[in-house]
């Protein structure tokens, strides 16, 4: 942006903060009970008409021309300004507010959460750090005589532009696998799965061995948890370069959208040679995020790794797991023809550790590659005994954790129960860590849901999946009052659209989305802590603990047989009519929804903006319609 239209940019905000200030400051005088939040956010929008003062008075001196930084400021001073203006809308008192006021009645009242402050507090500290940045390194280009001030403007520059490069890559949230949202997720026990450990870490150390090795295993036989541990052994040997977790139904983790953006942004991390290479293809082509895997596979990581400097030759190793939970399977055959290339890459050399399921195009997308290049595993393969004993020490420890925590006697559970349950389970380690979660569930008697799970160890026709769940949900409809018709239909409705949504819904949201009581829907949910994952806070979203109980409901052969199945096409048309009724009514859609300027590129929108504004029931709409038509 050039001096006039950056001063007029900034005058804008400031002018615009100074409302803002001063309906704040309305707030504080009338209402009491939202003191802090109204101050919080007083100070930061003050703070930030602060900065943007000062950097006014360095575009009204002489010297505006050499403000190399703050004449970059365009963009944030964009997106500062909506925010501000929204602000200024929702702060601004209404009529009938301005008619009870002569009346003398108090009729302000404070129009936000203290959830919805911190969250735009924040935003505004981000749109402060960057003025003040940019105000810092102009301020201190100005002091210095002209070769040295231009010198470190072009090194301060050039490093926030290649952090601004960086930021333009988006990743898929919470992939890694030491993400927050992976955090808690299970890794080995000690004294488990110790000759796989040993088996796939020899692998790794094995500069010779093959550039690829598949761990390939049925659901529920523990691939994801030995993918947690195995990545976390090489983050301890500097050996982990990158790290995806695939996973269905959690957005962008269930696809491969990011999954090559992702990977890139892991190894800058362990090869910081590669940002500038990265920084090249993004100047040189900047949707290249939105190009064809290969384009991206081979611009954002084969061509910059291959033209690092790097001084003694670097092996690492991409731990990928779930594979098959990446939603087409024209990507999955991608990326295993894509990865397969990076076999003898210099100076920095990638190998891959992948889990998956052994579905068929990944079975096909191995027989494609080349001789000698990939090694497989299959889990389920592993000798009887190894598995029994695995399981077998897992139960004994999450059971006596259960003793403990409830005060039982020292001789439960017996040794001939613990044997029943590892029989059952073998070879599905997500049998044993669901009933562990259903005995332990504090709100009934672990004695009687051990035996209740016990009750399904006979009958040949029972499937490892059916003496999974079975137990849990069985419990649900055991009884035959005229009730229990609406209570299967309900579960069907609820549970099914939690298993069949790609992104994750709140109770809140579903609620919504279904016209039906957040009351109900915690009813319905109570039982099923042991396979759903659900948050005290009703705004946070349900998930599946497992794959495998989406499996267990959606399975076809079920049709017409069980109470809890659930017709996937069926449920994505009957949530996609729902959204549509949503988008239609009063709270739907509307122009401007993200309060844009006229306009502005989809581009340049951010998902931030777009989360900020749309509600979370309306944003699967896209999703629920593409996989509807895939039938």
């Amino acid at each position: 942006m050039d001096g006039l239209s950056g001063a007029a940019s900034v005058i804008a905000v400031i002018d615009i903060s100074a409302k803002v200030s001063s309906l704040c400051f309305q707030y504080l005088t009338e209402v009491k009970n939202a003191k802090e939040d109204i101050e919080r956010l007083h100070r930061k929008v003050t703070d930030i008409k602060g900065v943007l003062g000062k950097i006014k008075q360095l575009l009204d001196g002489p010297n505006k021309a050499l403000l190399l930084t703050t004449h970059d400021l365009s963009e944030s001073l964009k997106e500062c300004l909506v925010q501000m203006q929204d602000l200024k809308t929702d702060l601004e008192p209404r009529k009938t507010r301005k008619a009870m006021s002569w009346l003398g009645v108090r009729a302000l009242k404070w129009p936000f959460t203290s959830k919805q402050v911190e969250k735009m507090v924040a935003h505004l500290q981000g749109c402060e750090q960057t003025f003040s940045l940019a105000l810092q390194i102009d301020q201190m280009g100005l002091i210095l005589d002209v070769d040295q001030k231009m010198n470190l403007v072009d090194k301060k520059t050039d490093t926030l532009q290649r952090e601004t490069d960086l930021a333009k890559l988006p990743i898929a949230k919470g992939a890694s696998f030491n993400s927050h949202m992976e955090e808690h997720n299970a890794r080995c026990l000690p004294n488990t799965r110790t000759e796989l450990q040993h088996h796939i870490m020899e692998w790794a150390k094995d500069r010779n061995g093959k550039p690829i090795f598949w761990l390939n295993g049925m659901a529920g036989t523990g691939k994801s948890t030995i993918a947690r541990t195995i990545a976390q052994l090489l983050a301890g040997q500097r050996q982990l370069g990158a790290s995806f977790f695939f996973k269905k139904g959690e957005g962008e983790r269930g696809n491969a959208t990011r999954f090559f953006t992702t990977i890139a942004i892991d190894l800058v991390g362990h090869v910081p040679g590669l940002r500038s290479g990265i920084r090249e293809a993004i100047n040189a082509d900047p949707a290249i995020s939105e190009k064809v895997l290969k384009d991206q596979f081979e611009k954002l990581i084969l061509q910059p790794l291959s033209e690092t400097a790097h001084a003694n030759a670097l092996e690492l190793i991409i731990v990928i797991d779930a594979l098959d939970e990446c939603e087409r399977d024209e990507d999955i055959r991608a990326i295993l023809q894509l990865l397969s290339q990076a076999k003898g890459l210099k100076p920095v050399s990638l190998r891959v550790f992948i889990t998956s399921r052994p579905e068929l195009p990944i079975r096909l997308g191995f027989k494609q590659m080349p001789d000698g290049t990939y090694q497989d595993l299959i889990l389920h393969e592993v000798p009887k005994q190894t598995i029994e004993h695995d399981i077998a020490v897992f139960l004994e420890y999450e059971l006596v954790k259960i003793r403990e925590q409830r005060s039982l006697s020292v001789d439960w559970p017996g040794r001939d129960q613990i044997q029943a349950l590892v029989n059952m389970a073998i070879p599905l380690f997500i049998f044993a860590a669901t009933a562990c979660r259903y005995i332990g569930d504090k709100r009934d008697n672990p004695k009687k849901r051990l035996g209740i799970i016990l009750q399904y160890q006979t009958g040949t026709q029972v499937s490892k999946l059916d003496r999974t769940y079975l137990p849990i949900l069985d419990q649900l409809f055991n009884d035959d009052d005229a009730d229990k018709e609406r209570r299967t239909s309900e579960f069907r409705e609820i549970v099914g659209s939690i298993v069949i949504l790609e992104s994750p819904l709140s109770i809140a949201s579903l609620a919504y989305l279904l016209g039906i009581s957040k009351e109900d829907i915690n009813c319905r949910l109570d039982s099923l802590h042991s396979v759903l994952s659900i948050p005290i806070n009703e705004d946070m979203p349900v998930r599946l603990l497992h794959l495998s109980f989406r499996d267990f409901l959606v399975d076809p052969q079920k049709r017409g047989k069980s109470p809890f199945w659930v017709d996937e096409r069926e449920m994505h048309k009957d949530l996609a009519n729902k959204c549509i009724q949503l988008m239609c009514g009063p709270k739907g859609l509307r122009k401007n929804m993200c309060n844009l300027m006229p306009g502005t590129p989809r581009s340049e929108i951010n998902q931030h903006t777009v989360a900020n504004n749309l509600p979370p029931e309306l944003r699967v709409f896209p999703l629920l319609a593409r996989s509807y038509e895939s039938y």
